[in-house]
């Protein structure tokens, strides 16, 4: 099913998924809302420091975006409610800002003539529905309008606690998100709101509060009370990891709990899971699709049902395929403007 694609807030996460599309029939970029001029636009979607040049050819036409393949207008919208999509051809609004993550403030992007909206972070009270791909995507329904993503962490950490539960049962785990840092943050010393939050991202390592283990148990309440996690924000631009511990129903050894990895990354869950037993580090998950990639080398197993594990992750590059996915699927359940 082909999909009119509207983005607000054309950031890192919004230019991967031009960049991952644009060659794709069956996506159309019809529009991107962001602040910054069309000129800076281009030149940021075109020179990008961790995924390196644009392939193809890209140029800036008046206010449009214009490759081969895509025609995309660029337009000045700063809040839900700015920008008329219907006008603009747009079926399904992805919420790239990471601003607004109430169902009034997403409510606007359906008022303005989209179809649907997509969060690209957990959402701040209820949504018609938070999608993790490969959990619970296939339960989305027409009447599902506004939608949660959740975030790379709930990609990642929801996957392992699926497939955990499924072959051996868990009885509890706790999570740590290493993620590289974000545009939120700050190269130098300087007073924001949290305290920790107003040092160097370049500098230091920075504990976080994570979304990720109370996002997960929203989708698998068999594990309330079970899952909790922390994040913290390390000095590097890309590649991320999911250090997981959990306590599992029997005891398994490193090699028994990796074979369940390695089976599902071939299997159901090829593509969203990934497996390697080479000696990676951050820099080589760059670039890759997979919701999470278990490193085999990185498992310890204390023979008792408890394991630690390490699950790296591009988050920027891996969660634009997940959006991009649920868009895909979303406009499946749209026909010539009506919802089934």
């Amino acid at each position: 099913m082909s999909v009119n694609v509207g983005i607000m807030g054309f950031g890192r996460l919004g230019r991967n998924m031009f960049r991952i599309a644009n060659a794709d029939p069956g996506v159309t970029f019809a529009a991107v809302s962001d602040l910054a001029n069309v000129e800076t636009l281009a030149y940021l979607l075109k020179n990008t420091t961790v995924e390196g040049e644009f392939l193809g050819e890209l140029r800036q036409e008046g206010h449009y975006l214009v490759t081969d393949n895509q025609r995309t207008r660029v337009v000045h919208g700063s809040r839900p409610g700015d920008v008329p999509w219907d006008v603009l051809g747009v079926d399904v609004v992805i919420e790239a800002t990471g601003m607004f993550r109430t169902r009034p403030e997403l409510q606007k992007h359906i008022d303005s003539g989209a179809k649907a909206v997509i969060l690209s972070t957990p959402s701040i009270g209820p949504v018609d529905r938070m999608v993790i791909n490969g959990v619970n995507d296939e339960d989305l329904t027409a009447s599902d309008r506004i939608i949660s993503n959740g975030s790379s962490s709930c990609h990642a950490l929801a996957l392992m606690l699926k497939i955990l539960q499924e072959k051996v049962g868990l009885k509890r785990a706790t999570m740590t998100t290493v993620h590289a840092y974000t545009s939120d943050q700050q190269l130098s010393d300087n007073a924001r709101g949290g305290l920790r939050w107003s040092r160097s991202a370049a500098e230091n390592i920075i504990p976080n509060s994570s979304w990720a283990a109370r996002a997960v148990v929203k989708l698998m309440p068999e594990l309330e009370g079970k899952v909790d996690g922390m994040a913290l924000n390390v000095p590097v631009s890309a590649g991320s990891n999911l250090d997981l511990v959990v306590e599992l129903e029997k005891p398994l050894s490193a090699e028994e709990y990796n074979a369940i990895f390695a089976e599902a990354a071939e299997g159901e869950y090829k593509g969203l899971i990934g497996y390697t037993d080479e000696p990676i580090v951050s820099s080589d998950v760059i670039g890759n699709s997979c919701s999470g990639v278990v490193d085999a080398q990185a498992t310890l197993s204390l023979n008792n049902g408890l394991i630690k594990s390490i699950v790296w992750y591009d988050n920027g590059w891996a969660y634009a395929y997940r959006l991009l996915e649920t868009a895909r699927r979303v406009a499946a359940l749209v026909v010539d403007g009506e919802v089934k």
